[in-house]
């Protein structure tokens, strides 16, 4: 080791960790999944777990409420929290709901229906009883305060086979003042968002409808639910539309409104869509892992717009590669892409042990569902990637895996202590950061660079970890290298399922350099707004289709130099 623990390069100097307000290019980025301080399972604490998130921009800071988490966070910016533990909030409960009126939020959570409380000041956790006496206790409550009509509705529903439900509620007393009404149901028949499986493939799984939020917008009501189950990769949300909060609703054509089955971060479903200072929209929601306990979750944040027409999307395409955080508003996604690539996809890794089951290739598969683990936890265990030639890394995010982890092995800290380094020659080494006396317990830690730093190996040494093996899931490396544009690519064949309308398999011309592909979709061909993500093979079978309607395909491709876009576009009918 070139440098030790105590010493800084010049290039530590210049790093902002951890959100901090750097300025690079165009200032903030972030990287999913959302970097929180996840909570061990109280029941198991072998996983972490987080889900079903409600954040609120509220007197001009936000608030992100969530599943079984002992509190609630509150930032500034969307990437700094803290985390305030209230009172009397029955915050160990699943699926929590937040809504403004009149200066103050109001709050419940599933099944915890029956009490409603409300506060001016968040902050300060204290919250004051509303009532102790609503009288329907129900799953996956969303109030919703009509401004346009000055009404109060709460949106539920959580089973195979229930339906999306609403009930008006009086705006001061919240007793209901109407009957419960039935909105719409699943129909995965004909909706392949809505078939079970991580690909979409468990047709005798009857899919699980959940966690409904009503955005409104410009004279139209967005109710979003989510399809199939929390524990599969094609978790999403879809999307109704209706001229009033009670319905009737119609099915958008875009459908569903927010997906990602593949890549790092997979699954995009029950959330909440919100606006930041500026007035952009953002979705927040579920993300799977899955893999310890079906309830290993974590949160994720994409950008969200409405067209000319009205459509709502989430735009999920390289949301777990940096983005741009906005300081003003923005109209399009390409306005949040800063055009850093993943420099060590695949790449060769060395490290200094390896436990059974848990090999090295793990830490560059961009999968969050396979990790490498040490042998140990002791101080000196390391991994460190070839990128193959010199690079210049703009950022690095360190996912920890949480190997060992369980009632009676984690330390009094929940903070990993590490030292990042990097390298042009595989000898001499640079200290890119320093965390070797860190105490915040940082999971997925994201480290923007305030200057892009040039090197080809870049290695991650354990100083000290809370559990009984240093292991890390993914190291995932971002930046740009000098080398060509892959080329272009477009689709060779689209087959759709002539006996399920809602399956289609596509191929396209494989490009030598390129480590993967975007496919890009949608039922117009100006409304190509889902996104799969395709590592190595040219060609994928989605079963995601709406099978009443034709769509439209173009085919990205990338490496490490960035994106070059499909031009050509294929129609399935």
């Amino acid at each position: 080791m070139a440098k030790s623990l105590g010493v800084l390069s010049m290039s530590c100097v210049l790093l902002f960790l951890c959100g901090c307000k750097a300025q690079l290019g165009n200032g903030l980025t972030l990287c999913n999944p959302v970097d929180l301080s996840y909570r061990f399972s109280l029941k198991d604490s072998t996983y972490r777990e987080a889900a079903d998130p409600t954040m609120v921009y509220f007197k001009g800071e936000y608030y992100l409420f969530l599943s079984k988490s002992g509190g609630y966070f509150h930032s500034v910016n969307l990437v700094d929290w803290d985390l305030i533990v209230p009172e009397n909030l029955p915050v160990e409960k699943y699926a929590p709901t937040v809504m403004e009126m009149d200066g103050e939020l109001y709050f419940t959570a599933s099944l915890a229906t029956d009490r409603i409380y409300k506060t001016p000041e968040p902050k300060s956790g204290k919250w004051e009883l509303v009532t102790d006496s609503f009288p329907m206790v129900v799953a996956d409550p969303m109030l919703f305060y009509d401004e346009v009509r000055d009404k109060v509705f709460m949106y539920y529903g959580s089973g195979a086979g229930t339906p999306m439900m609403s009930v008006e509620l009086d705006r001061k007393t919240f007793m209901p003042v109407s009957a419960p009404k039935k909105l719409f149901y699943s129909h995965a028949d004909k909706y392949g968002w809505e078939v079970g499986g991580d690909h979409n493939t468990n047709y005798k799984h009857v899919g699980w409808m959940e966690g409904a939020w009503m955005t409104y917008h410009d004279g139209k009501y967005y109710l979003q639910y989510a399809v199939p189950g929390t524990e599969v990769k094609s978790y999403c949300n879809g999307v109704y539309v209706s001229d009033n909060p009670d319905g009737p609703f119609v099915l958008q054509p875009h459908n569903p409104f927010s997906y990602k089955p593949e890549g790092f971060v997979c699954g995009f479903g029950h959330g909440s869509t919100f606006q930041d200072r500026f007035g952009n929209y953002w979705n927040i929601s579920t993300s799977t892992i899955s893999q310890r306990h079906m309830f290993e979750r974590r949160i994720s944040l994409c950008p969200v717009f409405f067209d000319t027409d009205g459509t709502i999307y989430a735009s999920t395409a390289w949301v777990d590669y940096p983005f741009l955080f906005p300081d003003r508003k923005v109209k399009s996604p390409q306005e949040l892409f800063p055009g850093w690539m993943l420099l060590n996809y695949k790449k060769q890794v060395e490290t200094s042990s390896s436990l059974e089951g848990h090999s090295s290739e793990c830490v560059v598969d961009e999968d969050i569902r396979t990790w490498w683990s040490a042998e140990t936890a002791d101080e000196g265990e390391f991994l460190s990637v070839d990128l193959g030639k010199i690079a210049e890394i703009y950022a690095v995010q360190v996912n920890f895996a949480d190997q060992g982890a369980r009632a009676g092995s984690l330390s009094g800290s929940l903070a990993y202590r590490y030292l990042l380094e990097v390298s042009t020659d595989g000898v001499e080494w640079d200290i890119l950061a320093d965390k070797s006396h860190n105490r915040k317990d940082a999971p997925h830690e994201y480290i923007q660079l305030r200057e892009p730093e040039q090197a080809r190996y870049v290695r991650l040494t354990n100083v000290g970890c809370p559990t009984r093996n240093f292991s890390v899931s993914d190291f995932r490396v971002f930046g740009l290298m000098d080398k060509p544009l892959p080329q272009a690519t477009e689709v060779m064949s689209a087959e759709r399922n002539k006996d399920n309308r809602r399956r289609v398999r596509l191929e396209w011309a494989e490009v030598p350099d390129a480590i993967g592909y975007n496919v890009r979709f949608g039922v117009q061909p100006d409304k190509l707004f889902h996104h799969y993500i395709v590592y190595g093979d040219p060609g994928v079978t989605l079963n995601v289709l709406n099978a009443d309607l034709p769509y439209y395909f173009a085919i990205d491709s990338f490496n490490e130099a960035g994106i070059t876009e499909g031009k050509a576009i294929k129609f399935v009918p």
